[in-house]
């Protein structure tokens, strides 16, 4: 049964259709994250019985095949079965020139045949080809990063996916702890959903149980702390830091706090003030995560928040060896003591 063709499919539906073997004649897979490619190929790859593979699937490496060859290998019919997969690899690595000449075939493809081209962490070549997989309506699939409030959703769809719950707090720890990680993200999601079963909730307790991130001393709560100027808290976090140092980077902690004040900033120049208004202008999804913000405008004014921004940008040139040698965490502790006693002394 053939798909319905899309230039824009998600992952997580396009995956689906593969497994139920409803396949379209061509493919082409693109993009930056490379996991998502990878997926996909082994979906691909599991469509063609183990049995079948000698006659009905094909693997071509495009730096070392001509377009010629690959055609000539989707033009054949399969051997006693209904479809034959011709899977063309490393196509970012082959001539744009080369690959281009594939538009023919994409023109009149094999209905028999399906033909996946994958450039992986690299954008889809060759004008007349993508020219002819958008007439002739083939499934152009772009494996992209997640970045900043991406991820949040990424995760949340993987929870549920999986016929999990997440509360917010698991969520902002799951968002600290794995960053845009595809891989990570997935493999600890599995491993959640194996040990939890369906309907559970995924709570800061079983991540710190399962995945090894504590849910006293982590970004979130770092973030918390400084939000309410908890000096005490703040530095009790740091000190667990310097203990963990595999479990907490420095540079990922600074990003943490910069996204805060970023936010919070934003928050300080929103005219209507209101808690729609805010997690609006915020992007936030529940009504818990505001709290940090509106505590964050009774603790530091736009002037503080401006010092502060300053103070992390120097702290991150800091830590990559401009202007300074000390040890990370040393650096972190004076930027978390800046952060506290900031007073809003800007030049303009």
């Amino acid at each position: 049964m053939a798909a319905t063709a899309t230039t824009s499919p998600n992952f997580s539906d396009l995956l689906r259709q593969i497994r139920q073997g409803r396949l379209h004649p061509v493919y082409i897979i693109h993009g930056e994250e490379g996991f998502f490619t990878d997926e996909l190929v082994k979906a691909f790859e599991s469509v063609i019985p183990e049995g079948e593979r000698d006659f009905n699937f094909s693997v071509f490496y495009a730096p070392e095949v001509k377009a010629e060859t690959i055609i000539g290998a989707c033009r054949r019919y399969p051997m006693m079965s209904d479809r034959q997969l011709v899977l063309v690899k490393e196509a970012q690595a082959a001539r744009a020139d080369e690959i281009n000449k594939l538009h023919a075939y994409v023109a009149t493809a094999t209905p028999t045949t399906v033909l996946v081209i994958c450039f992986r962490g690299d954008k889809a070549k060759g004008k007349d080809l993508l020219a002819a997989a958008k007439k002739h309506n083939a499934v152009v699939f772009e494996s992209k990063k997640p970045v900043g409030r991406n991820v949040d959703t990424l995760i949340t769809n993987l929870v549920r996916s999986k016929g999990l719950n997440i509360e917010p707090k698991g969520l902002a720890m799951l968002c600290d702890y794995l960053g845009t990680d595809v891989s990570k993200i997935y493999n600890e999601i599995n491993k959640l959903a194996m040990v939890l079963g369906q309907g559970a909730m995924v709570t800061p307790e079983c991540i710190e149980v399962n995945i090894g991130v504590s849910k006293d001393f982590n970004d979130f709560e770092l973030v918390d702390a400084i939000a309410a100027r908890d000096s005490a808290k703040v530095f009790r976090i740091l000190a667990y830091f310097r203990r963990n140092p595999k479990y907490c980077p420095t540079a990922r902690t600074a990003s943490n706090i910069f996204s805060y004040f970023a936010q919070l900033l934003t928050a300080q120049f929103t005219r209507d003030k209101s808690p729609s208004s805010l997690m609006a202008a915020l992007g936030l999804k529940w009504d818990k995560q505001l709290t940090r913000f509106t505590m964050g405008m009774r603790n530091y004014n736009a002037y503080q928040t401006i010092e502060i921004i300053a103070s992390i940008r120097t702290f991150d040139a800091n830590i990559k060896g401009v202007g300074s040698r000390q040890n990370e965490y040393d650096l972190l502790h004076a930027l978390l003591f800046r952060i506290l006693n900031a007073r809003g002394d800007i030049r303009f």
